[in-house]
């Protein structure tokens, strides 16, 4: 017999409430319970509960703090799509592990293998990066892209 599918359903949001608390998290993650419960239309208690719910189940994985675009205006950050070759992904993998620049790497489906994300303090660091990704071993293609400002940031 199969399970009901609220049992199944033991991690993640579970409702509207839970969407808001962390769209208002991810704007500010210093509000207070109290601020959030009142922008919610809620009690402060129901937001501690969904808070330590949340942390629980892994939804909430910690609490950060984001740099200002004028301290990220110190330096360049480009987005690198990579092409490798088949089989070869393990091994770009582990070179670009050893760059402390590269701040993401994701997995992607589409016209790359991977999407990097790469910040460097200078252009001449960032082109000296992108010659040393374009020369590992099993890279079939690098395409890049600089950032040249975020529209949206809610990492």
């Amino acid at each position: 017999m199969a399970t009901p599918p609220q049992t199944q359903r033991t991690a993640g949001l579970r409702d509207q409430l839970d969407r808001d608390l962390l769209a208002l998290l991810q704007a500010n993650a210093r509000t207070s319970t109290a601020d959030l419960a009142r922008q919610l239309g809620t009690a402060r208690t129901t937001v501690l509960a969904r808070l330590a719910r949340l942390e629980r189940e892994g939804v909430i994985a910690g609490y950060t703090l984001r740099l200002g675009q004028d301290v990220l205006d110190q330096g360049l950050q480009a987005f690198v799509g990579i092409t490798v070759q088949p089989k070869s992904g393990r091994d770009v993998v582990r070179q670009l592990e050893r760059m402390p620049e590269v701040r993401q790497l994701c997995a992607v489906s589409g016209e790359f293998d991977y999407v990097v994300l790469l910040r460097a303090e200078t252009a001449l660091r960032m082109n000296t990066l992108l010659d040393e990704m374009g020369n590992f071993d099993g890279v079939v293609k690098t395409t890049t892209s600089v950032a040249l400002e975020w529209k949206i940031d809610r990492t």
